[in-house]
């Protein structure tokens, strides 16, 4: 599985990284994504789903992890 550690980023970045990621990600695969604010997280899973992924979502010790994928 790829990931896409966005830890410490502000936006838009977190959300312009997992977009670059979803371009090369292969049909079928998930996408995981590290952010660390329920802003990132909120930004990233609305741009994900805009293009028409499945977003799932787990806060940690640390922030969220969401999962993304067809």
């Amino acid at each position: 599985m790829n990931t896409v550690d966005a830890r410490g980023l502000s936006c838009p970045e977190p959300v312009l990284r997992t977009s670059n990621a979803l371009k090369d990600l292969p049909e079928g695969e998930q996408l995981q994504v590290l952010v660390e604010t329920v802003t990132s997280r909120e930004n990233v899973s609305r741009m994900a789903r805009s293009k028409g992924y499945n977003v799932e979502a787990d806060e940690t010790e640390d922030g969220f992890c969401l999962l993304i994928g067809k």
